[in-house]
C-alpha cells in the first residue's frame, strides 16, 4: 500500500495565503478606486494627471461667487424701456378731425350762435406699416412711421393736412404691436408673443400671459435670450427673489425648460444610482443625505470625492499645466474629509452641479477584511481535507 503524505495544516494555509497575497489583491471585488488610488491619479507622473482640490471654506466661497455672476438682475439689468416706437409690421389706426365748414373727411355745421355742431372724427381703415416703414393717409400721402413715436406720426399727419383741411387734428393708435414684443416658448401652457406696453412688462408678467409653465416650478429653468446672449436661472429663484423678475425688452425670447438635474452616487453610500434634484440646486450635505449617507460598515469618511468638469478659470489649480478637454474644461476631483467636524459646515455651502459624480471609497479595514475572506475561503477547504485524512 502506497504511503500517504499529509502536510501540516499550517503549511497549506501559508501556501494559500501567499498565493492570494501575490496575485489575489488585484482581483478582489471592489466598487471603485481606493482613496490612495484616487490620490495617485493626481501625481505628475501619472498619465493624464487630474487636479485634486481639498474642499474648504475658501474654495466653496470662490465657486459660489462664480454662480452669482449669472443672475438676471446683473446680466440683464432692470432698466425701463424707452418710449415705444412704431416698427415694420405694426398695425395703426388713424383718426382725423377738422373744423367746419370746409371738410375733407368729416361733416360739421355751425348753428345760429356760431358754434360747431355735429363734428365727428373720420376713422381711417387700419393699415400695416409696410416693409419700407410707411403708411398712407388720404390728402397727406405716404407718412413715414417706422422708428417714430405715435405723437411724432400725429404731428406729421397734421402738418401734411394743414392748408388742405380746416384746422385738422389727428390721433394715431397702435392696434396691434408686432415689432415690440417678447416671445415665450418651451414648457408653457401656450406659446405666445407678448407685446411690450408702456407698463414695462416683467418676466413673470409674460409667463403669466402664456398661462404659466406646465412643469413643477422647482424643476423648471427659465432661459432669456437677448441679442446674442443667453442667460438661465431657476424659476423658483425668480419667484423668491424679486430682483430677478427683470423688465423685458423688445425682441427678448423667454424659454421655459424642463431639464431635471441629477448627480450620480457611487461607492460606499446608502444607494448607488442617479439622483435627480431641483433646478435651484442642492448642497453636498443634501446630496449625501439623498444618497443614503455613508455606510458605517465600509465607508472611509476621509474618502468623499466629487468628480466634475470645471472651467479653466474656476480656481487656482494646485499645479500647472492642467489637463483639459477640447472645450477648455478641467477635470477636477474635489475631496472633503468628514472626520473633520468643520467639514460639516463647509458641505452645507458646497453646491452640487448637474452631472456631478459623488464617490465614497471603502475604508482600508474593509479591503483587509475582503482579503482575509478570500484567504479563508481558500484555506478552509484545504484544512478540512487535511483533518479528514488524518
Amino acid at each position: 500500500m502506497a504511503p500517504t503524505f499529509r502536510f501540516p495544516a499550517i503549511i497549506l494555509f501559508a501556501a494559500a495565503a501567499a498565493a492570494v497575497t501575490l496575485s489575489g489583491c488585484a482581483y478582489l471585488p471592489t466598487s471603485g478606486p481606493s482613496t490612495k488610488e484616487v490620490e495617485q491619479s493626481a501625481l505628475p507622473a501619472a498619465a493624464n494627471a487630474i487636479q485634486i482640490v481639498e474642499v474648504d471654506d475658501a474654495v466653496t466661497r470662490r465657486l459660489l461667487a462664480q454662480r452669482k455672476l449669472y443672475s438676471f438682475s446683473e446680466m440683464l439689468g432692470d432698466a425701463v424701456s424707452v418710449t415705444h416706437k412704431v416698427g415694420n409690421g405694426d398695425v395703426l389706426e388713424v383718426s382725423i378731425w377738422e373744423a367746419p365748414p370746409a371738410t375733407l373727411f368729416g361733416v360739421g355745421t355751425l348753428d345760429a350762435r356760431g358754434t360747431v355742431s355735429g363734428v365727428r372724427a373720420t376713422v381711417l381703415p387700419e393699415q400695416v406699416v409696410n416693409s419700407e416703414g410707411y403708411i398712407s393717409v388720404p390728402f397727406a400721402g405716404r407718412i413715414p412711421a417706422a422708428g417714430k413715436t405715435l405723437q411724432a406720426i400725429e404731428a406729421d399727419v397734421v402738418k401734411r393736412l394743414t392748408g388742405k383741411a380746416n384746422q385738422p387734428e389727428a390721433l394715431v393708435r397702435l392696434t396691434r404691436n408686432s415689432s415690440s414684443s417678447v416671445t415665450v416658448v418651451g414648457e408653457v401652457t401656450h406659446s405666445i408673443r407678448v407685446p411690450i406696453t408702456p407698463s414695462n412688462e416683467r418676466l413673470l408678467d409674460v409667463l403669466a400671459a402664456a398661462d404659466g409653465v406646465k412643469q413643477p416650478v422647482n424643476k423648471t429653468t427659465i432661459q432669456v435670450t437677448r441679442g446674442r446672449n443667453v442667460y438661465s436661472l431657476p424659476l423658483d429663484t425668480i419667484i423668491r427673489d424679486p430682483l430677478q423678475n427683470v423688465r423685458m425688452q423688445a425682441g427678448d425670447v423667454v424659454t421655459a425648460m424642463f431639464q431635471p438635474l441629477s448627480f450620480t452616487a457611487l461607492g460606499a453610500t446608502g444607494k448607488n444610482e442617479e439622483i435627480n434634484f431641483e433646478a435651484q440646486g442642492i448642497t453636498l450635505a443634501q446630496a449625501l443625505a439623498r444618497a443614503g449617507g455613508l455606510q458605517d460598515s465600509r465607508s472611509d469618511a476621509k474618502g468623499v470625492f466629487i468628480f466634475r468638469f470645471e472651467p479653466a478659470d474656476a480656481l487656482k489649480w494646485p499645479r500647472q499645466p492642467v489637463m483639459s478637454t477640447p472645450d477648455g474644461m478641467v477635470p477636477v476631483i474635489y475631496r472633503i474629509d468628514l472626520r473633520n467636524p468643520a467639514s460639516f459646515f463647509v458641505m452645507q455651502s458646497f453646491a452640487i452641479n448637474n452631472k456631478d459624480l459623488l464617490y465614497v471609497t471603502n475604508a482600508p479595514a474593509v479591503e483587509l477584511q475582503k482579503f482575509l475572506n478570500v484567504v479563508f475561503s481558500v484555506a478552509y477547504p484545504v484544512l478540512t481535507v487535511v483533518q479528514v485524512t488524518k
